[in-house]
């Protein structure tokens, strides 16, 4: 029993000497200057490199996946901030063309005074239209010029375009005006007015007496019949009669035919001002006479 025992002990020996010869043999041959791998190294490297592409693919998908999420984040950030910008964008060409359309608006004013200034020899006061009365038997407007501004009744009202109205009345803050579209020869409020050919002042006249609503024009009447006023002619005030200053634009002529009793011409006369949306208008005042400074 005895003998089994270190029979069994030196094989155990043996083989583990064994075991050290070959583990040594293959340190030194793996660690030889070889051009090519044994093929154990093949196969555990093959095997190695097998299932490391099995681990590999889905951590790389895996980390694909949460790259993507990332940059989608960062697009949608960037799309925020696009979309900020176009609103800001937005909000400022609307800010620039009202800025720009004023701007326009205040030079052709500018102009239009300059030039008026100097053909004639008014003031001209620039009022804001407060409110609008559609009331059939009262069309009016109030503009924020009164009597404290040098406003006076019976001053014609203007704009770029043309003659509007008449001041009608006056409170120290405040002015009432007659719109031209209530002009009646009958009328006590809105007496006629005056009317020649621009460029042809002192061969053209007519009075404008009263305003058809069916046709949306200006009567024009007791025109010559040697009076060489053609359709297409500006029809400006004559400055006759000292209530409407000489010059202001009213309209264009039309039509014209000829009167009741034949002896005279009418003339249709498209108003030049447009009544809608109106927001400023002028006052015309008139230099002031002699009595009037005393």
């Amino acid at each position: 029993m005895i003998g089994l025992f270190n029979l069994m002990r030196n094989k155990r020996v043996f083989m583990l000497m064994i075991g050290l010869i070959l583990f040594i043999a293959i340190i030194g041959f793996s660690l030889s200057d070889r051009k090519e791998l044994s093929w154990p190294e093949k196969f555990l490297k093959d095997t190695t490199g097998y299932a490391q592409q099995w681990f590999y693919k889905p951590a790389g998908y895996i980390a694909g996946f949460f790259e993507d999420i990332r940059n989608m984040r960062q697009v949608y950030e960037e799309n925020e901030q696009l979309r900020l910008l176009a609103a800001a964008y937005a909000r400022d060409k609307v800010e620039y063309n009202f800025i720009k359309k004023d701007n326009e608006r205040l030079q052709r004013e500018l102009n239009f005074t300059e030039q008026q200034k100097q053909m004639y020899n008014y003031n001209y006061l620039i009022a804001q239209v407060i409110s609008v009365s559609n009331d059939a038997n009262s069309r009016t407007m109030t503009i924020n010029l009164g009597s404290k501004n040098g406003i006076k009744p019976n001053m014609a009202v203007t704009t770029v375009d043309g003659l509007i109205g008449l001041v009608s009345s006056v409170t120290p803050y405040t002015s009432t005006i007659t719109p031209i579209t209530e002009l009646n020869e009958v009328s006590i409020a809105f007496n006629s007015i005056a009317a020649t050919i621009e460029g042809r002042e002192n061969e053209s006249f007519g009075i404008l007496s009263s305003y058809n609503r069916e046709t949306g024009m200006l009567v024009m009447t007791k025109i010559a019949e040697t009076d060489k006023m053609e359709i297409g002619d500006t029809v400006i005030t004559s400055g006759l009669g000292g209530v409407y200053p000489r010059g202001l634009r009213v309209g264009t002529v039309e039509s014209k035919q000829v009167g009741d009793f034949g002896l005279t011409y009418t003339a249709s006369v498209k108003l030049s001002a447009s009544f809608d949306h109106l927001t400023e208008v002028f006052v015309v005042q008139p230099p002031e006479s002699p009595e009037e400074l005393e």
